[in-house]
């Protein structure tokens, strides 16, 4: 199992995997298999966290493809880890509370990218790094200064909703919520100011709470690879 985890030729092909499909997943969220551009694909926290993953993926790839001989992967550690509890997050809220929104089309989550968003990559991702990269370098800081990636979003929404005046006549793509509040949770017309904040402690504090139950499994891993050594 170490040896095949570590194996480059095995990591090369798992990366290069999960490129294409993150590239097909990426211009889907821009319309490209509707034949209509979607002027809206930029607001949403799924698609800047695969954005990100894999921008991560494809810098994996190419240092894979550089190194020589076998080994653990070491691309941008710490980025790695936060983008990956981002992904993680898209899973979860999708899947938990967005899938079957009563004001969504459920047509919607059988698009292809769809799909490879809130379901496929995520768990590639998570199993890339499990299989592949360095254990045992997460800090107990890190799952605290994660949440700095979910804060920033939710930052950059609300000023983006400023520019727009806060104009709920502006829809969305999938014309459930204005483009301004892409999620029912940040829409202070359907949960208020207090559902709003409400909503927004419970996921970050689900979002740290993730990050310390993936550092633990960053030492259970590390000890493991250990004991096969001893």
């Amino acid at each position: 199992m170490r040896t095949l985890c570590g194996n480059r030729t095995v990591q090369l092909i798992f990366q290069s995997f999960y490129t294409a499909l993150a590239l097909v997943a990426c211009v889907g969220s821009v319309g490209f298999f509707d034949m209509k551009f979607t002027s809206d694909f930029y607001i949403y926290f799924t698609n800047i966290s695969n954005y990100l993953c894999a921008g991560i993926m494809i810098a994996e790839l190419v240092q894979t493809a550089r190194r020589i001989g076998d080994g653990p992967v070491k691309t941008a550690p710490r980025l790695r880890f936060i983008s990956m509890l981002g992904l993680v997050l898209t899973f979860i809220v999708f899947n938990a509370l967005l899938a079957n929104d009563p004001n969504r089309d459920p047509a919607l989550n059988y698009k292809a990218e769809c799909i490879l968003c809130h379901i496929v990559l995520p768990v590639l991702y998570v199993a890339d790094w499990v299989a592949f990269y360095e254990h045992g370098k997460v800090g107990w800081k890190l799952p605290l200064l994660s949440a700095l990636f979910p804060l920033a979003y939710l930052a950059y929404v609300f000023v983006h909703a400023a520019l727009w005046h806060f104009d709920s006549s502006v829809m969305n793509y999938a014309g459930t919520d204005p483009v301004i509040y892409p999620y029912f949770f940040l829409n202070p017309e359907r949960v208020g100011a207090g559902g709003i904040a409400a909503w927004v402690g419970a996921l970050l504090a689900a979002f740290v709470a993730g990050g310390f139950l993936f550092m633990l499994a960053d030492r259970l891993l590390a000890g493991r690879k250990a004991a096969r050594r001893a």
